[in-house]
């Protein structure tokens, strides 16, 4: 199956970095919000992005042009029948992209692949709510996306060989390097990096050292391009603690017990670079 058109379902962040990935690749979009407004802010955000690439002279202004020439915007599902790939790169919510799912699942062809582009929900229970499980499938992109070079390919308990092809190809094909990963919480990449923040949490809460010097040390000897505490304040202490409560419940080991400082921090109200206060002053 060649996919040459795909439904982008939000046009956040995460959406409007997918529709350029895709645009800027030669590959059709049709990015769905449910305000004009809302479609309108992405298509800026992506001309934004390519104006940057031109001025550091990686696209041409004819790219540009024909980039967003590739992006039709819409507050309507019906738009989506041309696609033979949907993405659905809603808030992460559960019962949000249930809704949509379920939408999508009766408008297009029965032989079109849907994908999630969520970080922690189960690819197979998801999946089940839709009457294509076989062609249900998980695509984690990572921010920035056009700047990321992973995509996480999560197949569910139901996902077939040809769709989780099809997906990698496609990927492929926006010049990602995809993982695949079996369903489970967190993935891989998650999985591996959270509990890490946490253990940083550990040693900071320990009096081990200082945040500098623990930031220091995972970049001077991990080779990491962002030490774990400053990490955790980019993404949000809130939502490392949510993601730990998750693998804590989801799993039942008490190796995944979120550090009490880490719990502290977000009872105060201190989440990082949002609130200007975090592990460090903003």
């Amino acid at each position: 199956m060649t996919i040459q058109t795909v439904g982008i379902i939000g046009a956040g962040t995460m959406g409007n970095g997918i529709a350029q990935a895709c645009a800027v690749s030669g590959i059709n979009v049709v990015m769905v919000d449910i305000s004009d407004a809302a479609v309108q802010k992405g298509l800026a955000t992506v001309a934004g992005s390519l104006d940057r690439l031109i001025k550091k002279e990686k696209i041409s202004e004819a790219d540009k042009a024909a980039a967003l020439a590739r992006i039709k915007t819409s507050t309507s599902y019906d738009d989506l029948k041309a696609a033979q790939l949907v993405i659905e790169a809603a808030t992460e919510n559960y019962e949000l992209k249930l809704k949509i799912l379920k939408q999508v699942d009766a408008i297009v062809a029965p032989e079109v692949i849907v994908a999630s582009n969520t970080s922690s929900i189960s690819i197979t229970k998801l999946a089940a709510a839709t009457s294509r499980a076989d062609r249900f499938i998980g695509m984690h992109f990572f921010n920035p996306v056009p700047m990321m070079a992973l995509v996480e390919i999560i197949r569910g308990l139901q996902t077939s060989d040809a769709t989780h092809d099809a997906v990698k190809a496609l990927a492929e094909a926006l010049g990602k390097s995809p993982i695949t990963v079996k369903n489970a919480p967190g993935f891989v990449v998650n999985r591996i990096l959270v509990p890490m923040i946490n253990e940083a949490f550990f040693v900071l809460a320990e009096g081990l050292a200082t945040p500098e010097d623990i930031d220091a040390g995972m970049k001077l000897g991990c080779n990491q391009p962002i030490g774990p505490l400053a990490l955790a304040d980019m993404i949000g202490l809130d939502v490392c603690l949510a993601v730990m409560d998750v693998y804590l419940t989801e799993f039942g080991d008490s190796k995944y017990r979120p550090c009490p400082l880490l719990k502290e921090m977000v009872a105060a109200g201190r989440l990082g670079r949002k609130t200007g206060q975090g592990v460090y002053t903003y």
